[in-house]
């Protein structure tokens, strides 16, 4: 047995999850008053808060289309889910977190 294709419905709806929940973040940022995201987040791109300390990294939405990121998505709904106003955590060390992502640049 191969490896599955992921859903391109499941990872759109996926998106528009993350979205719609990185639109909401934090009250200390500025936001743009018609989409609701943060100014100083460019777009394409959503924050994310990692580590123990939450600091938050600015992510390409193309990191959505890596299996990589997928699972560190997946785990971070099963340790946080997504129905929570802290934002989109992720789980893991700020090191490992880096090492991952400048592997997926």
């Amino acid at each position: 047995m191969g490896e599955r294709k992921p859903n391109k419905v499941t990872q759109a709806a996926l998106l528009k999850q993350i979205i719609k929940r990185c639109s909401s973040i934090g009250k200390k940022h500025w936001y743009d008053v018609v989409d609701g995201l943060p100014l100083d987040v460019p777009k394409g791109h959503f924050p994310v808060y990692v580590g123990v300390n939450r600091s938050r990294y600015i992510v390409p939405i193309s990191f959505l289309s890596y299996p990589e990121f997928q699972r560190l998505l997946r785990w971070s709904e099963e340790e946080y889910g997504f129905n929570h106003d802290m934002g989109l955590a992720i789980p893991c060390e700020e090191d490992v977190f880096q090492s991952l992502t400048s592997m997926l640049r």
